[in-house]
């Protein structure tokens, strides 16, 4: 899957230019948060031009890719395979950037030769704004990106260029919190001059906006969906990757550790089922809204306390197990409603988050609540009764959850 950058860039010049001028006088520091595991390449020299916008200066991508995004399929399990085994805690997946710069490699290897730089989306947009000769990019993104080692910060090179990988492309690395740089024009009125926080991962920066004791758990379910939990102080992930694992430790703040359950299938499989009851209903001759069917098909759910029902909704793979997909089971005459349906599959997403990070493993870090967030949880009563059986720990919802509120966070933190 790839994205327009200009288009992610315009996007990010409406939001800066609908904020008050006032306010971003003000500006000091600017922390900067985005989807990890994603790639972008362009030329360092003409990266970006700047032009007059209102009362300050605005970018825009000049010799710039795609961005080739986290959910990018082009890797195959065989391709996967027929790479170097990586020298580091993390699994190498479809999406991963130096996953993506393999299949370049391999696959169309002139495209290569256009660019000099890359990153993740929002290491390149740090590099425009200070404009960096090199990328600079934390230790979080590194990580999400493969090949990296966490433990000594640095990427695998010698494995890398053992197989012809482009190192020149890899960014320097730097720890989360730190100073990129500092803005080379005052960016929609924000002051030149102001510092830039190196670029962080946006589930990290969502936990930290939250998260303040160690014994909360993160239970996020939005497209996708997440558990989360603080490992010990003191806590270094295996030398080499477990294929297997469900649980993948993400590099948080000061040399501490996330253990996180990332499913691939939330609430983009609920949007799924929705538009799929929508296409059944207009191949029958009829016309629905699916705003509409998703209110009713919740509201139908709601009506259904239980199912005997069993669904695995794994429609889109997970990264432990990507051949396995989603199937149903228990089929009986009485679970054949809509409300049995809907119910069962919001049962089923939960419970396949929970298979990934068990209970016993929450109970045995010493988890005491948990924090649930995520946009189809706060629409979605009948997921958030699933999370309440499947989990014996009180749930709080409404705790603000924001990755660009955690982007700032830890910029004010390290002022």
């Amino acid at each position: 899957m790839e994205q327009d950058v200009r288009r992610i860039i315009r996007a990010l010049n409406e939001c800066l230019a609908a904020l008050p001028q006032q306010q971003l006088q003000r500006v000091s520091h600017i922390g900067i948060a985005g989807q990890m595991h994603g790639i972008v390449f362009w030329k360092r020299d003409k990266g970006c031009k700047w032009t007059e916008s209102g009362p300050g200066l605005t970018f825009e991508p000049e010799e710039v890719s795609h961005l080739v995004t986290w959910q990018d399929a082009r890797c195959s399990p065989t391709f996967l395979s027929s790479l170097p085994l990586p020298q580091s805690h993390i699994s190498l997946a479809t999406g991963y950037g130096c996953a993506t710069v393999y299949w370049y490699l391999k696959k169309s290897p002139g495209f290569l030769k256009s660019y000099d730089a890359a990153g993740t989306i929002h290491d390149y947009v740090v590099a425009m704004l200070c404009d960096l000769k090199k990328p600079l990019m934390s230790v979080q993104n590194a990580a999400s990106w493969g090949y990296f080692n966490s433990r000594n910060k640095s990427w695998n090179t010698d494995i890398l260029k053992e197989s012809g990988f482009p190192i020149h492309l890899l960014p320097e690395v730097g720890d989360p919190g730190s100073i990129a740089g500092r803005t080379v024009s005052a960016w929609h009125g924000i002051p030149k001059g102001a510092k830039v926080g190196i670029a962080l991962g946006d589930f990290q920066c969502s936990v930290y906006s939250c998260l303040t004791e160690r014994t909360d758990a993160v239970l996020n379910i939005s497209t996708s969906a997440q558990l989360s939990i603080s490992m010990p102080l003191g806590f270094q992930p295996p030398d080499m990757p477990d294929p297997s694992s469900a649980v993948t430790y993400f590099p948080y703040f000061n040399g501490d550790y996330l253990a996180v359950a990332a499913s691939l299938n939330g609430g983009n499989v609920l949007a799924t089922f929705v538009d799929m009851v929508a296409q059944w209903t207009e191949e029958l001759g009829l016309q629905v809204q699916e705003s509409a069917v998703y209110t009713k098909i919740i509201k139908a759910a709601l009506g259904q306390t239980s199912s005997k029902l069993s669904i695995h909704p794994t429609i889109f793979g997970e990264r432990h197990i990507p051949e396995q997909l989603a199937s149903v089971s228990n089929i009986a005459v009485s679970d054949l409603s809509l409300g049995h349906v809907t119910r069962a599959l919001c049962r089923g997403i939960v419970e396949n988050l929970c298979s990934m990070l068990p209970v016993q493993c929450l109970m045995e870090t010493g988890v005491r609540r948990i924090l649930g967030s995520g946009s189809a949880l706060a629409r979605n009563e009948v997921l958030r009764q699933e999370v309440e059986r499947v989990f014996p720990f009180p749930v709080v919802y409404g705790k603000d959850v924001d990755a660009a509120m955690g982007a700032a966070m830890v910029m004010f933190h390290r002022k």
